[in-house]
Parts: structure tokens; C-alpha cells; sequence
């Protein structure tokens, strides 16, 4: 296997190129220890080392660093290791590593986020977002029956009810600039339409 060209991504690592086709990224120090060099052939053990070893240890690692801070859903956290130049086979092996230590739950992200958001969010603005997060149909689903089963209850009126509280909005007062300036804020939040203006009307 021949390294046809060596890019630098910054100061410290470069993008090896394996045959015209990226390969992976690797530190300077790194690229002279597995004598790596453009035009040249790469050893076989030494890039069975690099492919099996080295870059499976720094994306799992890579992983639990991002987790430590932050929960990340799969996909949220597949797209961050691309992002890391990281082989698409070592991704996996990474994300089967975290998950294997429930690190990555998508279902309890989903509860959570639900359960987080249960007083300020439209059902339909919840799977929207979680949607965006890479969160599949069926595990929105399956998470909204997880938290009512553990007694969560969705009453969208009432939610519109305490979010016009918060406004202080006084539907006897208010003008229609400010009517339609709320009446806005509440569609941004995924409520629908005919729900917001029967509230809206009967809100005193």
C-alpha cells in the first residue's frame, strides 16, 4: 500500500492518503514512528497497528471525553467523531463501545428530553427536535410511552394556559400587535394553530 499524499490539518495532524483515497489522521509524531511518508509504502503490520489499535483507542476515548461533559445521542455523537476524520469502521467500533456501557441511550435521551421539556414544548415540537437529533420515529414513540407509563400527562390547553401566565398576556388588554406577536411564539413552540387561538380567545 502506497501513501500517495500526506495533507496537513493543522499544526500537529495530518490527513494520510492510502492509494488517491483518505485513509485516516495521524499526530506528526505518529507519522514518524510508523515511518509514514508521501510517495512511499506503508508496512502492512504497521498499518494493521494503526487500524486495529491506535485509532479504536483514541475514538473510544474520544467518545467517553465527549460524554463526560455533555449526554449526546448516537447520532449526535457518530456526526462528532466524523467530524475527528475517524474511519467509518472505527466510528462503529466506538459508538458499540459506549453503548455497550449504556454511555448512549436514545430512548432515555428521548425520556429525558421529554420529561425536561413536558411543560414548555408542544408534543409536535418535542419530535421535531428530537428528530433533528437523529432520534428515529419509533424510539420518540416508544420514549412518550415510557413517560407517561411513569405518569407523565400532556395537556396542551393547560400548557398554553401557563405559558400566556408567564407572558402576563391579558387577552382583554392586549392590541393586536401583541396578540399576533404571541400568538407567533406559541406556533414556534410547535402548538397548533386552532389549539392557540381557542385558548387565546377565551384567555382573560
Amino acid at each position: 500500500m502506497r501513501v500517495t499524499q500526506i495533507v496537513e490539518l493543522s499544526k500537529s495532524r495530518s490527513k494520510v492518503y492510502i492509494e488517491q483515497e483518505f485513509a485516516f489522521v495521524l499526530y506528526k509524531g505518529e507519522l514518524r514512528m510508523y515511518h509514514i511518508h508521501e510517495g512511499e509504502e506503508i508496512k502492512e503490520e504497521d498499518y494493521q497497528t494503526i487500524m486495529q489499535e491506535l485509532l479504536p483507542k483514541r475514538a473510544k476515548l474520544r467518545a467517553m471525553n465527549l460524554l463526560t461533559k455533555r449526554d449526546y445521542t448516537t447520532a449526535q455523537l457518530k456526526q462528532k467523531l466524523m467530524d475527528g476524520f475517524y474511519p467509518k469502521e472505527i466510528i462503529e467500533q466506538a459508538l458499540d463501545y459506549v453503548a455497550s456501557f449504556h454511555y448512549t441511550d436514545d430512548l432515555r435521551y428521548a425520556t429525558d428530553y421529554i420529561d425536561y421539556h413536558e411543560s414548555d414544548k408542544s408534543r409536535r415540537r418535542i419530535v421535531m427536535d428530537l428528530t433533528s437529533k437523529g432520534i428515529s420515529e419509533e424510539i420518540i414513540e416508544r420514549a412518550f410511552e415510557e413517560w407517561e407509563e411513569q405518569g407523565g400527562c400532556r395537556n396542551e390547553i393547560e400548557m398554553i394556559e401557563r405559558l400566556l401566565e408567564k407572558k402576563h398576556y391579558d387577552g382583554e388588554q392586549a392590541d393586536f400587535k401583541e396578540t399576533q406577536r404571541v400568538f407567533a411564539w406559541l406556533m414556534r413552540k410547535g402548538f397548533e394553530c386552532e389549539t392557540i387561538k381557542k385558548v387565546m380567545h377565551n384567555f382573560r
